[in-house]
């Protein structure tokens, strides 16, 4: 078994969940997570018992640790805040960014272009691209140089649909407007133009939350209900 921190498995395992590797309700299997992993047992359950105490995995004396169920009601809601946070975000971010954080934002699109390059997002640029995504957020958040919104934000990821790991990657239409949304809120960003970022950002969320949705609704009877919890409609 690796020698691994207990806050490394933790960083591992969230990652794991937020991009859908593991469903809501799923049964987190100590022994196969820790063979998978190549991790011992007790580091194990000091990372599930952090990741309860975030909300982001539930305990019960019966089953062990499950990924936490949601509706898709408290999904609607939270992907609606976390318009309003990053859009605040560009607002904030605007007069104070700097100039090497503008070069990283231009230079994450570069690398989504290429990864877009052939009409597609290839299985296989499929991290990349995620890792591209979760940068270019993450700079923006932190550009404001105000600690709470990056705080807010990744409170909400404890609703894993609304991570921004999460991606209907198939549709390369979808894919290429909101890596077109990234071109805008960056160079927005550039010229300093605050609300015009924050508009672009806005619908950014909004719609990834929306083609989500709309993708779970149409998945064969019974899987959306597998995914959240008894109230699933979603209006």
């Amino acid at each position: 078994m690796e020698d691994t921190s207990a806050e490394q498995i933790l960083a591992r395992l969230r990652e794991l969940i937020l991009q859908g590797d593991f469903l809501p309700g799923q049964k987190l299997h100590q022994d196969r997570i820790a063979e998978m992993l190549g991790v011992s047992r007790t580091p194990l359950r000091s990372a599930l018992s952090a990741l309860a105490q975030s909300g982001l995995v539930e305990y019960n004396s019966n089953r062990g640790y499950t990924v936490r169920r949601f509706t898709l009601r408290e999904a609607r809601d939270a992907f609606r805040i976390r318009a309003e946070l990053e859009a605040l975000a560009c607002k904030l971010a605007a007069p104070v960014i700097t100039t090497g954080d503008i070069d990283r934002l231009h230079s994450l699109t570069g690398i989504g272009d290429a990864l877009l390059s052939h009409q597609e997002l290839k299985a296989e640029a499929l991290q990349d691209y995620r890792a591209m995504n979760v940068a270019f957020h993450t700079i923006v958040l932190r550009a404001t140089q105000n600690n709470w919104i990056e705080t807010f934000v990744n409170q909400l990821f404890s609703l894993p649909l609304v991570s921004d790991r999460i991606m209907i990657w198939e549709d390369f239409g979808a894919i290429k407007r909101s890596h077109d949304d990234h071109h805008r809120i960056a160079s927005a960003l550039a010229r300093r133009e605050g609300e015009r970022a924050a508009a672009v950002m806005f619908e950014h969320v909004l719609f990834a939350g929306d083609f989500l949705f709309a993708h779970l609704q149409s998945l064969p009877g019974g899987l959306v209900d597998s995914l959240a919890g008894d109230d699933i409609v979603a209006k």
